[in-house]
């Protein structure tokens, strides 16, 4: 699937083919469902979600390469099942395939996180036979794209889910991260909606943002203590809603 690279897509990857990696993340229960796991972490971003508390691994580069994070999951085959690709975006990263393949050759099943700016890279994936479990990233309504997540490519990230959504071969989950300073009641439904549209019969996670005075985030975001009525949410959506 052929694209053109937008100037924000080339300013996330230049210069960063190596090392790709900010951080690893040795050990989580929570991050891959049903596996032990562990973090790969992506350096640099295609978006600058005003939520984010991550600007480090966003905005900077990479500090392990390849071998160094081969090198980690060979010494852990037999603990860990499964590897996170996280970030940051990872599907900016130009070796994204490439090094997934050597993953898998390792035995290990592999969960992408992904913010699905990159439809192009999500279909090599999965025709590569790369991927069991995605996590999408809902940031926003239409409506609201440009302001949560500083680009207006919202159709590219439509394209991402509706290839992901028309799938059966794998888990996919859709998730939401809330601050009532950036999307309401109504912008949770329309996405709901939008997704049941589309075809998503899964859980549509919604997570709370963090952010405050300790938890700096790209949008200097306050703490968000400002309930939503989960309970209303739960009537009026056509989807089953995991609020975490």
């Amino acid at each position: 699937m052929a694209r053109c690279a937008t100037a924000q897509d080339e300013r996330a990857g230049a210069g960063r083919a190596t090392p790709p990696f900010h951080a690893i993340t040795p050990f989580t229960m929570l991050d891959y469902p049903g596996r032990i796991a562990c973090i790969l972490w992506v350096a640099g971003c295609n978006m600058r979600c005003l939520y984010c508390h991550n600007p480090q691994i966003v905005a900077g580069k990479g500090a392990i390469g390849e071998e160094q994070a081969l090198a980690f999951l060979r010494k852990r085959k037999g603990l860990l099942e499964g590897v996170v690709f996280s970030g940051g975006e990872a599907t900016t990263w130009p070796g994204l395939a490439a090094f997934m393949a050597r993953v898998k050759a390792l035995g290990y099943a592999i969960k992408l996180d992904t913010n699905g700016l990159r439809p192009d890279v999500i279909a090599r994936l999965l025709e590569g036979d790369l991927l069991d479990r995605v996590a999408l990233d809902y940031k926003a309504p239409l409506h609201k794209f440009r302001t949560v997540t500083g680009t207006s490519v919202f159709a590219r990230f439509a394209r991402s889910l509706d290839l992901l959504c028309w799938q059966h071969r794998i888990s996919v989950e859709v998730r939401s991260t809330i601050h009532a300073d950036l999307l309401g009641e109504e912008d949770i439904l329309e996405m709901a909606h939008d997704l049941s549209r589309r075809g998503y019969r899964g859980t549509y996670a919604l997570q709370r943002a963090v952010a405050g005075p300790d938890r700096p985030t790209l949008g200097d975001l306050p703490a968000d203590t400002r309930p939503f009525d989960a309970v209303r949410l739960a009537r009026l959506s056509p989807l089953e809603l995991a609020v975490r």
